[in-house]
Protein backbone atom coordinates (compact mmCIF):
# COMPACT_ATOMS: atom_id res chain seq x y z
CA UNK A 1 0.00 0.00 0.00
CA UNK A 2 2.90 2.36 0.72
CA UNK A 3 3.89 2.69 -2.93
CA UNK A 4 0.37 2.61 -4.34
CA UNK A 5 0.58 6.34 -5.06
CA UNK A 6 3.30 5.74 -7.66
CA UNK A 7 0.51 4.96 -10.13
CA UNK A 8 -0.50 8.64 -10.09
CA UNK A 9 2.85 10.23 -9.24
CA UNK A 10 4.25 12.79 -11.66
CA UNK A 11 7.23 15.10 -11.22
CA UNK A 12 6.64 17.68 -13.92
CA UNK A 13 4.78 20.97 -14.17
CA UNK A 14 1.50 21.09 -16.06
CA UNK A 15 1.24 24.16 -18.28
CA UNK A 16 -1.16 24.81 -21.15
CA UNK A 17 -2.11 21.15 -21.52
CA UNK A 18 1.45 19.83 -21.63
CA UNK A 19 4.08 18.56 -19.20
CA UNK A 20 7.41 20.26 -18.54
CA UNK A 21 10.36 18.26 -17.19
CA UNK A 22 12.65 21.25 -16.78
CA UNK A 23 12.24 24.78 -15.52
CA UNK A 24 14.55 27.47 -14.17
CA UNK A 25 17.35 25.03 -13.38
CA UNK A 26 16.41 24.56 -9.73
CA UNK A 27 14.33 21.76 -8.32
CA UNK A 28 12.17 21.20 -5.27
CA UNK A 29 12.84 18.07 -3.23
CA UNK A 30 9.63 16.53 -1.94
CA UNK A 31 10.09 14.20 1.02
CA UNK A 32 8.00 11.67 2.88
CA UNK A 33 7.26 13.63 6.04
CA UNK A 34 7.52 10.60 8.33
CA UNK A 35 10.49 8.71 6.90
CA UNK A 36 12.24 11.91 5.68
CA UNK A 37 13.12 10.01 2.50
CA UNK A 38 12.93 11.69 -0.88
CA UNK A 39 9.82 10.90 -2.88
CA UNK A 40 10.88 12.86 -5.97
CA UNK A 41 12.10 16.22 -7.23
CA UNK A 42 9.97 18.70 -9.16
CA UNK A 43 11.46 21.53 -11.24
CA UNK A 44 10.71 25.11 -10.31
CA UNK A 45 9.06 26.75 -13.31
CA UNK A 46 10.88 29.45 -15.24
CA UNK A 47 9.61 32.99 -15.75
CA UNK A 48 8.84 32.06 -19.37
CA UNK A 49 6.80 29.06 -18.24
CA UNK A 50 4.81 31.19 -15.84
CA UNK A 51 4.15 33.59 -18.70
CA UNK A 52 2.91 30.68 -20.80
CA UNK A 53 0.63 29.53 -17.99
CA UNK A 54 -0.85 33.02 -17.62
CA UNK A 55 -1.24 33.63 -21.34
CA UNK A 56 -2.79 30.23 -21.95
CA UNK A 57 -5.26 30.81 -19.12
CA UNK A 58 -6.33 34.03 -20.86
CA UNK A 59 -6.79 32.21 -24.17
CA UNK A 60 -8.59 29.28 -22.58
CA UNK A 61 -10.95 31.65 -20.78
CA UNK A 62 -12.23 32.90 -24.12
CA UNK A 63 -13.22 29.31 -24.90
CA UNK A 64 -14.43 28.20 -21.48
CA UNK A 65 -16.68 31.19 -20.85
CA UNK A 66 -18.65 30.21 -23.96
CA UNK A 67 -19.27 26.69 -22.70
CA UNK A 68 -22.77 25.97 -21.51
CA UNK A 69 -23.35 25.25 -17.84
CA UNK A 70 -24.08 21.68 -18.90
CA UNK A 71 -20.67 21.32 -20.54
CA UNK A 72 -18.87 22.64 -17.48
CA UNK A 73 -20.93 20.39 -15.21
CA UNK A 74 -20.08 17.38 -17.37
CA UNK A 75 -16.36 18.18 -17.14
CA UNK A 76 -16.55 18.34 -13.35
CA UNK A 77 -18.49 15.08 -13.26
CA UNK A 78 -15.69 13.39 -15.22
CA UNK A 79 -13.23 14.65 -12.61
CA UNK A 80 -15.44 13.33 -9.82
CA UNK A 81 -15.66 9.87 -11.36
CA UNK A 82 -11.92 9.86 -12.09
CA UNK A 83 -11.13 10.72 -8.49
CA UNK A 84 -13.41 7.96 -7.19
CA UNK A 85 -11.49 5.47 -9.32
CA UNK A 86 -8.19 6.62 -7.76
CA UNK A 87 -9.25 7.41 -4.20
CA UNK A 88 -6.78 5.16 -2.41
CA UNK A 89 -3.86 6.27 -4.57
CA UNK A 90 -4.55 9.91 -3.76
CA UNK A 91 -4.97 9.13 -0.05
CA UNK A 92 -1.65 7.30 0.09
CA UNK A 93 0.10 10.19 -1.64
CA UNK A 94 -1.40 12.67 0.83
CA UNK A 95 -0.24 10.48 3.73
CA UNK A 96 3.28 10.42 2.33
CA UNK A 97 3.91 14.01 1.28
CA UNK A 98 1.73 15.72 3.91
CA UNK A 99 2.34 13.31 6.79
CA UNK A 100 -1.41 13.07 7.24
CA UNK A 101 -2.79 9.99 9.06
CA UNK A 102 -4.16 7.65 6.42
CA UNK A 103 -7.68 7.57 7.86
CA UNK A 104 -7.77 11.36 7.72
CA UNK A 105 -6.20 11.37 4.24
CA UNK A 106 -8.95 9.06 3.04
CA UNK A 107 -11.43 11.43 4.62
CA UNK A 108 -9.92 14.31 2.68
CA UNK A 109 -10.25 12.48 -0.63
CA UNK A 110 -13.86 11.56 0.19
CA UNK A 111 -14.50 15.24 0.86
CA UNK A 112 -12.93 16.05 -2.51
CA UNK A 113 -15.43 13.76 -4.19
CA UNK A 114 -18.21 15.66 -2.41
CA UNK A 115 -16.63 19.00 -3.33
CA UNK A 116 -16.73 18.02 -6.99
CA UNK A 117 -20.25 16.60 -6.64
CA UNK A 118 -21.44 19.90 -5.20
CA UNK A 119 -19.75 21.80 -8.03
CA UNK A 120 -21.43 19.55 -10.59
CA UNK A 121 -24.87 20.50 -9.28
CA UNK A 122 -24.15 24.16 -8.51
CA UNK A 123 -22.90 24.71 -12.05
CA UNK A 124 -26.32 24.15 -13.58
CA UNK A 125 -28.31 26.17 -11.04
CA UNK A 126 -25.99 29.10 -10.34
CA UNK A 127 -27.06 32.47 -11.73
CA UNK A 128 -28.32 35.93 -10.78
CA UNK A 129 -31.59 37.15 -9.33
CA UNK A 130 -34.73 39.07 -10.18
CA UNK A 131 -34.50 42.68 -8.99
CA UNK A 132 -37.74 44.41 -7.82
CA UNK A 133 -38.16 47.47 -10.07
CA UNK A 134 -41.88 47.96 -10.71
CA UNK A 135 -42.42 51.10 -8.59
CA UNK A 136 -41.75 54.86 -8.78
CA UNK A 137 -39.50 55.61 -11.77
CA UNK A 138 -39.13 51.88 -12.41
CA UNK A 139 -42.84 51.26 -12.91
CA UNK A 140 -43.39 48.82 -15.77
CA UNK A 141 -39.72 47.79 -15.86
CA UNK A 142 -38.28 44.29 -15.50
CA UNK A 143 -34.80 43.79 -14.13
CA UNK A 144 -32.55 40.88 -13.34
CA UNK A 145 -28.88 40.08 -12.97
CA UNK A 146 -26.74 37.43 -14.58
CA UNK A 147 -23.41 36.48 -13.12
CA UNK A 148 -20.43 36.51 -15.46
CA UNK A 149 -17.03 34.90 -14.79
CA UNK A 150 -14.20 37.27 -13.88
CA UNK A 151 -11.54 35.59 -15.98
CA UNK A 152 -8.32 33.75 -15.11
CA UNK A 153 -7.87 33.11 -11.36
CA UNK A 154 -4.48 32.97 -9.63
CA UNK A 155 -4.63 30.33 -6.91
CA UNK A 156 -2.25 29.40 -4.10
CA UNK A 157 -3.11 26.38 -1.94
CA UNK A 158 -1.66 25.20 1.41
CA UNK A 159 0.04 21.99 2.52
CA UNK A 160 -2.46 20.74 5.08
CA UNK A 161 -5.31 19.87 2.69
CA UNK A 162 -3.28 19.63 -0.51
CA UNK A 163 -6.10 18.26 -2.64
CA UNK A 164 -9.34 19.52 -1.10
CA UNK A 165 -8.24 23.13 -0.68
CA UNK A 166 -6.90 23.09 -4.23
CA UNK A 167 -10.29 21.84 -5.38
CA UNK A 168 -12.04 24.58 -3.41
CA UNK A 169 -10.41 26.88 -5.95
CA UNK A 170 -10.39 24.74 -9.10
CA UNK A 171 -13.94 23.35 -8.90
CA UNK A 172 -15.87 26.62 -8.42
CA UNK A 173 -13.68 28.36 -10.99
CA UNK A 174 -14.47 25.79 -13.67
CA UNK A 175 -18.11 25.72 -12.53
CA UNK A 176 -18.60 29.40 -13.28
CA UNK A 177 -16.37 29.53 -16.38
CA UNK A 178 -13.07 30.83 -15.00
CA UNK A 179 -9.67 29.38 -15.78
CA UNK A 180 -7.04 28.58 -13.13
CA UNK A 181 -3.30 28.79 -12.61
CA UNK A 182 -2.53 27.05 -9.32
CA UNK A 183 0.67 27.14 -7.30
CA UNK A 184 0.54 24.35 -4.69
CA UNK A 185 2.44 24.52 -1.40
CA UNK A 186 6.12 23.60 -1.75
CA UNK A 187 5.78 21.00 1.01
CA UNK A 188 3.01 19.13 -0.85
CA UNK A 189 2.92 19.78 -4.62
CA UNK A 190 2.56 16.18 -5.77
CA UNK A 191 -1.10 15.54 -5.10
CA UNK A 192 -2.13 18.66 -7.05
CA UNK A 193 0.10 17.60 -9.95
CA UNK A 194 -1.43 14.12 -9.75
CA UNK A 195 -4.86 15.72 -10.07
CA UNK A 196 -3.62 17.65 -13.13
CA UNK A 197 -2.44 14.34 -14.59
CA UNK A 198 -5.90 12.86 -14.08
CA UNK A 199 -7.59 15.89 -15.66
CA UNK A 200 -5.17 15.77 -18.60
CA UNK A 201 -5.92 12.10 -19.22
CA UNK A 202 -9.65 12.79 -19.03
CA UNK A 203 -9.24 15.51 -21.71
CA UNK A 204 -12.23 17.33 -20.27
CA UNK A 205 -11.03 20.98 -20.40
CA UNK A 206 -9.62 23.30 -23.06
CA UNK A 207 -5.80 23.44 -22.99
CA UNK A 208 -4.73 26.17 -20.58
CA UNK A 209 -7.93 26.11 -18.54
CA UNK A 210 -5.97 24.49 -15.72
CA UNK A 211 -2.24 24.88 -15.16
CA UNK A 212 -0.52 23.62 -12.00
CA UNK A 213 3.11 24.43 -11.44
CA UNK A 214 5.73 24.71 -8.73
CA UNK A 215 7.00 28.27 -8.51
CA UNK A 216 9.66 30.09 -6.54
CA UNK A 217 9.00 33.58 -5.13
CA UNK A 218 9.69 35.69 -8.29
CA UNK A 219 7.44 33.54 -10.48
CA UNK A 220 4.77 33.32 -7.77
CA UNK A 221 4.70 37.10 -7.46
CA UNK A 222 4.40 37.38 -11.23
CA UNK A 223 1.36 35.11 -11.04
CA UNK A 224 -0.43 37.16 -8.39
CA UNK A 225 0.48 40.64 -9.67
CA UNK A 226 -0.08 40.13 -13.39
CA UNK A 227 -3.06 42.23 -14.52
CA UNK A 228 -4.35 39.43 -16.74
CA UNK A 229 -5.17 37.38 -13.64
CA UNK A 230 -8.46 38.83 -12.45
CA UNK A 231 -8.55 37.45 -8.92
CA UNK A 232 -6.26 35.95 -6.29
CA UNK A 233 -7.55 33.05 -4.21
CA UNK A 234 -5.07 32.34 -1.44
CA UNK A 235 -5.11 29.93 1.48
CA UNK A 236 -2.16 30.03 3.84
CA UNK A 237 -0.47 32.08 6.52
CA UNK A 238 -1.68 35.57 7.46
CA UNK A 239 1.77 37.06 6.92
CA UNK A 240 1.94 35.94 3.30
CA UNK A 241 -1.75 36.50 2.61
CA UNK A 242 -1.81 40.14 3.69
CA UNK A 243 1.49 40.78 1.90
CA UNK A 244 0.03 39.48 -1.35
CA UNK A 245 -3.10 41.57 -0.89
CA UNK A 246 -0.89 44.64 -0.63
CA UNK A 247 0.97 43.96 -3.89
CA UNK A 248 -1.76 42.71 -6.25
CA UNK A 249 -3.31 46.03 -7.13
CA UNK A 250 -6.98 46.39 -8.01
CA UNK A 251 -7.96 42.78 -8.58
CA UNK A 252 -10.37 40.86 -6.38
CA UNK A 253 -8.95 38.78 -3.57
CA UNK A 254 -10.15 35.97 -1.33
CA UNK A 255 -7.96 35.14 1.65
CA UNK A 256 -8.43 32.09 3.87
CA UNK A 257 -5.84 32.58 6.59
CA UNK A 258 -5.13 31.44 10.11
CA UNK A 259 -6.89 31.13 13.43
CA UNK A 260 -6.46 30.15 17.06
CA UNK A 261 -9.95 28.79 17.54
CA UNK A 262 -11.80 28.60 20.83
CA UNK A 263 -14.07 25.92 22.22
CA UNK A 264 -16.31 27.12 25.07
CA UNK A 265 -17.74 24.54 27.50
CA UNK A 266 -20.43 25.90 29.81
CA UNK A 267 -21.88 24.35 32.97
CA UNK A 268 -24.75 22.67 31.08
CA UNK A 269 -22.56 20.86 28.53
CA UNK A 270 -22.11 17.10 28.17
CA UNK A 271 -18.56 17.01 29.54
CA UNK A 272 -17.61 13.54 28.30
CA UNK A 273 -18.72 14.29 24.75
CA UNK A 274 -17.02 17.69 24.81
CA UNK A 275 -13.75 16.22 26.12
CA UNK A 276 -13.65 13.58 23.38
CA UNK A 277 -14.37 16.07 20.62
CA UNK A 278 -11.93 18.68 21.96
CA UNK A 279 -9.10 16.15 22.14
CA UNK A 280 -9.63 15.24 18.50
CA UNK A 281 -10.26 18.84 17.47
CA UNK A 282 -7.04 20.04 19.05
CA UNK A 283 -4.66 17.28 18.03
CA UNK A 284 -5.86 15.50 14.90
CA UNK A 285 -3.12 15.80 12.26
CA UNK A 286 -0.90 17.29 14.99
CA UNK A 287 -3.08 20.40 15.09
CA UNK A 288 -2.02 21.49 11.60
CA UNK A 289 -5.49 22.73 10.69
CA UNK A 290 -6.50 26.39 10.64
CA UNK A 291 -9.68 25.62 12.61
CA UNK A 292 -7.90 23.33 15.06
CA UNK A 293 -9.10 23.83 18.65
CA UNK A 294 -6.37 25.87 20.34
CA UNK A 295 -8.14 27.48 23.31
CA UNK A 296 -10.50 25.45 25.51
CA UNK A 297 -12.47 27.59 27.93
CA UNK A 298 -14.46 25.82 30.66
CA UNK A 299 -16.91 27.18 33.23
CA UNK A 300 -15.31 27.29 36.68
CA UNK A 301 -17.98 25.08 38.25
CA UNK A 302 -17.16 22.14 35.92
CA UNK A 303 -13.48 22.86 35.25
CA UNK A 304 -12.12 20.33 37.76
CA UNK A 305 -14.44 17.64 36.43
CA UNK A 306 -13.64 18.36 32.80
CA UNK A 307 -9.85 18.55 33.09
CA UNK A 308 -9.14 14.84 33.80
CA UNK A 309 -11.65 13.80 31.14
CA UNK A 310 -9.84 15.87 28.54
CA UNK A 311 -6.37 14.67 29.59
CA UNK A 312 -7.53 11.06 29.41
CA UNK A 313 -8.92 11.55 25.90
CA UNK A 314 -5.72 13.25 24.75
CA UNK A 315 -3.57 10.44 26.09
CA UNK A 316 -5.65 7.88 24.17
CA UNK A 317 -4.65 9.40 20.82
CA UNK A 318 -2.16 7.24 18.95
CA UNK A 319 0.99 8.86 17.60
CA UNK A 320 3.22 7.47 14.87
CA UNK A 321 3.50 6.50 11.21
CA UNK A 322 0.69 8.13 9.19
CA UNK A 323 0.19 4.87 7.30
CA UNK A 324 -0.86 3.13 10.54
CA UNK A 325 -4.65 2.84 10.41
CA UNK A 326 -5.03 3.79 14.09
CA UNK A 327 -2.70 6.81 14.16
CA UNK A 328 -4.33 10.20 14.76
CA UNK A 329 -1.18 12.29 15.23
CA UNK A 330 1.84 12.05 12.96
CA UNK A 331 4.68 14.18 11.68
CA UNK A 332 4.96 17.93 11.91
CA UNK A 333 5.34 19.20 8.36
CA UNK A 334 8.95 20.41 8.75
CA UNK A 335 11.70 20.08 11.40
CA UNK A 336 11.79 23.86 11.83
CA UNK A 337 8.23 23.73 13.13
CA UNK A 338 9.04 20.95 15.58
CA UNK A 339 11.61 23.32 17.08
CA UNK A 340 9.21 26.27 16.98
CA UNK A 341 6.52 24.32 18.83
CA UNK A 342 8.99 23.27 21.50
CA UNK A 343 10.20 26.85 21.86
CA UNK A 344 6.65 28.16 22.28
CA UNK A 345 5.86 25.59 24.95
CA UNK A 346 9.11 26.27 26.83
CA UNK A 347 8.51 30.01 26.64
CA UNK A 348 5.02 29.59 28.12
CA UNK A 349 6.28 27.35 30.93
CA UNK A 350 9.03 29.81 31.80
CA UNK A 351 6.36 32.53 32.04
CA UNK A 352 4.24 30.48 34.45
CA UNK A 353 2.20 28.05 32.36
CA UNK A 354 1.71 24.46 33.55
CA UNK A 355 2.00 21.41 31.30
CA UNK A 356 -0.91 19.04 31.95
CA UNK A 357 0.23 16.50 29.38
CA UNK A 358 2.87 16.34 26.65
CA UNK A 359 5.33 19.17 26.32
CA UNK A 360 8.14 17.22 24.67
CA UNK A 361 9.49 15.81 21.43
CA UNK A 362 8.62 12.11 21.10
CA UNK A 363 10.68 11.28 18.02
CA UNK A 364 12.88 13.93 16.42
CA UNK A 365 13.75 11.78 13.41
CA UNK A 366 10.09 11.40 12.46
CA UNK A 367 8.97 14.89 13.49
CA UNK A 368 6.70 13.72 16.29
CA UNK A 369 5.81 16.12 19.11
CA UNK A 370 3.57 15.03 21.97
CA UNK A 371 0.06 16.45 22.08
CA UNK A 372 0.46 19.20 24.64
CA UNK A 373 -2.14 20.72 26.94
CA UNK A 374 -1.21 23.82 28.92
CA UNK A 375 -2.99 25.77 31.64
CA UNK A 376 -2.30 28.95 33.62
CA UNK A 377 -1.51 30.67 30.35
CA UNK A 378 -1.99 34.38 29.76
CA UNK A 379 -2.14 36.95 27.02
CA UNK A 380 1.31 37.76 25.68
CA UNK A 381 2.31 34.11 25.37
CA UNK A 382 2.63 32.90 21.79
CA UNK A 383 0.53 29.83 22.60
CA UNK A 384 -2.35 32.20 23.38
CA UNK A 385 -1.89 35.05 20.93
CA UNK A 386 -0.71 33.33 17.75
CA UNK A 387 -1.75 30.37 15.66
CA UNK A 388 0.12 27.33 16.97
CA UNK A 389 -0.50 25.17 13.88
CA UNK A 390 0.85 22.32 15.93
CA UNK A 391 -0.17 19.96 18.75
CA UNK A 392 -0.74 22.65 21.39
CA UNK A 393 -3.93 23.58 23.23
CA UNK A 394 -4.56 25.69 26.32
CA UNK A 395 -7.19 24.99 28.96
CA UNK A 396 -8.54 27.86 31.05
CA UNK A 397 -11.62 28.62 33.14
CA UNK A 398 -14.26 31.35 33.08
CA UNK A 399 -16.92 32.50 35.54
CA UNK A 400 -19.66 33.66 33.18
CA UNK A 401 -20.59 32.94 29.58
CA UNK A 402 -20.18 36.61 28.75
CA UNK A 403 -16.62 36.42 30.06
CA UNK A 404 -15.94 33.40 27.84
CA UNK A 405 -17.09 35.33 24.79
CA UNK A 406 -14.85 38.25 25.75
CA UNK A 407 -11.90 35.87 26.19
CA UNK A 408 -12.57 34.30 22.79
CA UNK A 409 -12.91 37.66 21.05
CA UNK A 410 -9.66 38.92 22.59
CA UNK A 411 -7.78 37.63 19.56
CA UNK A 412 -6.42 38.91 16.28
CA UNK A 413 -8.20 35.99 14.61
CA UNK A 414 -11.84 35.10 14.00
CA UNK A 415 -12.32 31.99 11.90
CA UNK A 416 -14.65 29.60 13.74
CA UNK A 417 -15.59 28.79 17.34
CA UNK A 418 -17.22 25.86 19.08
CA UNK A 419 -19.73 26.19 21.91
CA UNK A 420 -20.78 23.25 24.07
CA UNK A 421 -24.04 24.13 25.80
CA UNK A 422 -27.61 23.04 26.40
CA UNK A 423 -28.81 26.58 27.11
CA UNK A 424 -30.49 28.31 24.22
CA UNK A 425 -29.72 31.78 25.55
CA UNK A 426 -26.03 30.87 25.27
CA UNK A 427 -26.56 29.71 21.69
CA UNK A 428 -28.13 33.07 20.83
CA UNK A 429 -25.47 35.06 22.65
CA UNK A 430 -22.68 33.11 20.95
CA UNK A 431 -24.16 33.71 17.51
CA UNK A 432 -24.68 37.40 18.16
CA UNK A 433 -21.42 38.23 19.92
CA UNK A 434 -18.62 35.86 18.90
CA UNK A 435 -16.42 37.62 16.34
CA UNK A 436 -15.94 34.69 13.99
CA UNK A 437 -17.09 33.48 10.61
CA UNK A 438 -18.92 30.46 12.03
CA UNK A 439 -20.20 29.17 15.37
CA UNK A 440 -20.51 25.42 15.88
CA UNK A 441 -22.94 24.37 18.63
CA UNK A 442 -22.01 21.25 20.61
CA UNK A 443 -19.15 20.73 18.24
CA UNK A 444 -15.53 21.76 17.78
CA UNK A 445 -14.44 24.77 15.69
CA UNK A 446 -12.99 22.34 13.15
CA UNK A 447 -16.37 21.19 11.87
CA UNK A 448 -16.74 21.90 8.16
CA UNK A 449 -18.97 20.70 5.35
CA UNK A 450 -17.63 21.65 1.95
CA UNK A 451 -20.79 23.38 0.73
CA UNK A 452 -21.15 25.70 3.72
CA UNK A 453 -19.89 29.32 3.71
CA UNK A 454 -16.46 29.11 5.28
CA UNK A 455 -14.19 32.00 6.14
CA UNK A 456 -13.23 34.42 8.86
CA UNK A 457 -12.95 37.97 10.06
CA UNK A 458 -10.08 40.09 11.39
CA UNK A 459 -6.72 38.47 10.58
CA UNK A 460 -8.44 35.25 9.53
CA UNK A 461 -9.12 36.57 6.06
CA UNK A 462 -11.55 37.98 3.51
CA UNK A 463 -14.36 36.33 1.59
CA UNK A 464 -15.97 32.91 1.89
CA UNK A 465 -15.32 29.46 0.48
CA UNK A 466 -17.91 26.76 -0.13
CA UNK A 467 -18.65 26.08 -3.79
CA UNK A 468 -21.60 28.44 -4.32
CA UNK A 469 -20.00 31.17 -2.22
CA UNK A 470 -16.69 30.90 -4.06
CA UNK A 471 -18.55 31.06 -7.36
CA UNK A 472 -20.05 34.33 -6.20
CA UNK A 473 -16.53 35.60 -5.42
CA UNK A 474 -15.32 34.55 -8.88
CA UNK A 475 -18.13 36.24 -10.81
CA UNK A 476 -19.62 39.70 -11.17
CA UNK A 477 -23.37 40.42 -11.37
CA UNK A 478 -24.45 42.34 -14.48
CA UNK A 479 -27.85 44.05 -14.35
CA UNK A 480 -30.31 44.16 -17.26
CA UNK A 481 -33.30 46.53 -17.15
CA UNK A 482 -35.98 46.78 -19.85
Amino acid sequence: MVNLYKKILISENYINGSWHKSGNGKSLQVIDKYTQEEITKVPFCSNEQMEEAIQSSVSAFEALKKWSAGQRSDALEKMRVGLIENQEEFAQLIAAEAGKPISYARGEVARCVDTLKTAVSETVRFDGEMVPMDYNNGAGKVAFTRRFPLGPIACISPFNFPLNLALHKIAPAIACGCTVVLKPAPQTPLVALAFAKMVDELDCLPPGALSILVADIPEAEKLVTDERMKMLSFTGSPQIGWHLKNIIGKKKVALELGGNATAIIDESADLKAAAKLCAIGAFLYAGQICISTQKILVHATVFDAFKPLLIAEIEKLKIGDPRDEDVMISSIIQPVHVKRIGDWVNEAVEAGAEVLTGGKVIDQAHGLYAPTLLTNTKKGMKVCDLEAFGPIAVLEKFDSFKEAITMSNDSAFGLQAGVFTNQFDHVKMAHEELEVGGVMINNIPGFRIDSMPYGGVKDSGLGREGIKYTMEEMTEPRLLVY
